[in-house]
């Protein structure tokens, strides 16, 4: 099964979207077609045994709307490139044939005061409104015409039939006015409402398309972030190359100010690099020889050479913008409902127009044909279905580009709209409450010890050992400036300990209580300082000089700064919180009372964690977790790979990722940076999401089900309201732009804390 993404011309509202893409889905070998009305483009999943890209291509092209192929060789972000481009294209030529439309209306309306129905004023008018109607307006002719010759109808249907109405109409009174003066009609002008009517629905377009442009500014932002060009060492001399010549292996120069122009790795220099763009977070992060860089990030201090290691579609930026792409590409299941409303919408709206023109032209007492046309024409204009269209991905694509930029990946629509209704959240231990890297967090020597001498011996042992706690050991002497011991004869027991000679002969043994006590060392005198490092969490390590126990260190795996504050965060949010871990239950009811976690399950295997989170989605209860008499959404936060088969049972599977090594692709919602806080922060945006969501559908379905009766005429009988079709276009411009409006209120988010 293989997934193509196929640029998409010439769609205007939710009509255009549905008709796509009912299309594409009933095309023999797509299994799934999702048409994005913003972007403009179809994301099809396909048998390539069955269907061709091709003949997806051209089945798009048989509903009246252009296709084409994007560039297979182009990456994520010049296709991003290619799209804002395409945007300001768009927005520009909108600019243009708004301002000569709505100009062009003014004159017309300040003529019609003047005009008599007979002499040269009609045919100026006639002249001017032709010249609205073949250019600026002559789009939603053209389309309406490719709708009605595939049997359909959308939003260029409803404008096409009204304004064109009004067209012919005035037409043939302005050239042939004796006809309707000898039938008993007044031969009356509809000219300016042509031109207004065009020009304000052109005008709604133009805010709307400024409004798209700024929905998209989040992945317009990380396409600006790959450097055009970069300086590279040719022959021991700087010489500055585009990006694409760029090569993996190449050594590159990144000055102070400058964005790191690939992902690499420093071979020389020290300096410290703002990785806000990846992680959200603005400290800046220390950077020397042998640490990782990620392109797009911005070099704060010190130069930097580094050599190139991954390029292309395989970058990390790349891969964000991809997975940002992808993700506002799809939709969300609440758009279902506007999908159903749009289908059938368009041939609703011209039967009631014809009905009202029938009513009008039969109960109206006086010029019942000019009255009819213009209550016809009325509820064509206001009934545009644009609003619908844009009530869901509008949210979508706000809300995903704003979680980057908060250092949380949302993978869709689908996964928002999930992570929204979440009732508990299943947190792994290590590497998501805790640091995943264990360290020395205490100490307790015996009678005439030091401290330094003792991390000393034990680290001349531990050099030689590939034990994890021998690295935490290890890192304990380097960042205290404690130089190890030097030994021979290392010998290390599964599970127990090693020993080592010094120089002088002397053995040092550094294990746990019963690999001390079986080599006849007597530890009673640290028995106490163990147990209490053990009821800490810690895990005990004794260190003996001969048989002597001189000291023991207590190691563990550090709660994450923010942690505590993160679990408070998801409580506060009427969320249950539930530690699931294989570490033994000690260590995890710790760990569960530093960050406030009362609901811990413990000692289980990565198949039984996958049984605790289906426990927990049918109502079952567990860990003091009370029990339900129905299904809940349960989300699992883990470290991507270690954790992948509870992350796909949960409703909602929440990665850890830091740095380059982020596991994008293993959870619904990738948290770039590593501070738990972040997953309050992706929750309560979803929930704020989707609350926008349904706002814009409520008031987009409220605006047709209230303009088109008013636009018919049931006002008239009692109040003798009409609704002039200007005003009804002006008003379907701003349904359409109150929805992106509404939408763009997500840029302020600002994180759980202040949600």
């Amino acid at each position: 099964m293989a997934t193509i993404t196929i640029p998409v011309t010439g769609m205007h509202c939710s009509a255009c979207q549905s008709r796509v893409q009912a299309v594409l889905s009933a095309t023999a070998g797509v299994s799934q077609a999702s048409v994005n009305l913003l972007l403009n483009n179809a994301t099809v999943a396909y048998d390539e045994a069955a269907v061709e890209p091709a003949m997806l291509v051209a089945a798009i092209k048989a509903t009246g709307y252009g296709a084409e192929l994007a560039d297979a060789k182009a990456t994520a972000v010049q296709e991003q490139e290619a799209q804002a481009e395409a945007q300001a294209r768009e927005l520009r030529e909108l600019t243009w044939k708004t301002a000569v439309s709505l100009a062009i209306a003014a004159v017309s309306m300040a003529l019609t005061m003047l005009v008599m129905e007979t002499g040269w004023l009609p045919w100026l008018l006639l002249m001017l409104t032709s010249v609205v109607v073949v250019w600026p307006g002559r789009h939603f002719y053209v389309r309406a015409w490719q709708s009605f010759r595939h049997r359909s109808a959308d939003m260029n249907t409803l404008i096409a039939v009204g304004t064109g109405a009004a067209y012919v109409y005035s037409g043939a009174a302005t050239m042939a006015p004796g006809l309707f003066v000898a039938g008993g009609v007044a031969p009356q002008l509809y000219y300016e409402a042509v031109s207004s009517i065009i020009g304000l629905i052109l005008l709604g377009n133009t805010f709307e398309a400024r409004a798209k442009r700024q929905t998209t500014s989040a992945l317009r932002a990380l396409a600006d972030l790959q450097p055009k060009q970069v300086r590279v060492l040719r022959d021991l001399r700087e010489v500055e190359i585009p990006i694409d010549e760029l090569v993996a292996g190449d050594i590159f120069v990144v000055r102070p100010g400058e964005r790191v122009a690939a992902d690499g790795e420093v071979v020389s220099g020290s300096s410290a690099v703002d990785e806000s763009m990846l992680t959200g977070e603005s400290m800046p992060v220390a950077k020397a020889r042998g640490a990782k860089v990620v392109g797009g990030t911005v070099n704060r201090t010190g130069a930097l050479k580094v050599r190139a290691t991954t390029l292309g579609r395989d970058s990390v930026l790349q891969r964000i913008v991809q997975l940002m792409r992808e993700a506002q590409a799809s939709r969300a299941p609440v758009q279902a409902l506007a999908d159903t409303v749009s289908r059938v919408f368009v041939p609703v709206v011209l039967s009631i127009s014809v009905a009202t023109f029938v009513a009008w032209f039969i109960l109206a007492d006086s010029a019942p044909a000019m009255r009819g046309l213009a209550a016809a024409m009325t509820v064509l204009i206001i009934a545009c279905p644009c609003a619908m269209g844009l009530a869901v991905p509008t949210a979508l694509m706000v809300a995903t580009g704003r979680g980057a930029r908060l250092g949380v990946l949302i993978k869709g629509g689908e996964a928002l709209q999930r992570a929204d209704a979440i009732e508990i959240v299943v947190l792994d231990k290590t590497g998501t409450l805790t640091a995943g890297r264990p360290a020395v967090v205490g100490a307790a020597m015996g009678p005439g010890s030091e401290e330094n001498d003792v991390l000393a011996l034990a680290a001349g042992v531990e050099a030689l050992s590939e034990h994890p706690l021998a690295d935490a050991v290890m890192r304990a002497a380097k960042e205290r400036g404690v130089l190890p011991a030097a030994v021979r004869g290392f010998e290390s027991r599964t599970g127990l300990g090693a020993m080592a000679k010094t120089s002088d002969g002397t053995r040092v043994v550094v294990g746990n209580a019963a690999f001390l006590s079986g080599l006849g060392v007597d530890v009673a005198g640290l028995e106490g300082d163990a147990a209490r490092m053990a009821a800490q969490g810690q895990t005990p390590v004794f260190v003996a000089v001969d048989n002597t126990a001189v000291g023991v260190l207590g190691i563990a795996d550090p709660v994450k700064p923010g942690a505590r504050d993160a679990v408070a965060e998801l409580k506060r949010m009427g969320l249950d919180v539930v530690m699931l871990t294989g570490d033994r239950r000690e260590t995890a009811q710790s760990v569960a009372r530093a960050v406030g976690i009362e609901h811990v399950i413990a000692e289980v295997l990565p198949p039984q964690k996958v049984d605790a989170i289906r426990s927990l989605q049918i109502g079952g209860g567990g860990a003091g977790v009370p029990s339900a008499q129905r299904p809940r959404v349960v989300a699992m936060m883990g470290d991507g790979i270690n954790d992948a088969p509870a992350l796909a049972q949960a409703d909602v599977g929440i990665a850890m990722g830091t740095g380059t090594d982020i596991a994008m692709d293993a959870g619904d919602i990738t948290l770039m940076r590593g501070d738990l806080r972040a997953a309050a922060d992706a929750i309560a945006l979803a929930r704020r999401t989707m609350r926008i969501m349904r706002q814009n559908l409520f008031w987009a379905f409220v605006y047709n089900v209230v303009g088109i009766p008013i636009a018919a005429g049931v006002l008239v009988p009692v109040f003798g309201i009409t609704l002039n079709p200007i005003l009804a276009s002006a008003a379907m411009a701003f349904s359409s732009v109150s929805v992106v409006g509404n939408s763009l209120r997500l840029r302020r988010f600002a994180g759980a804390r202040v949600a």
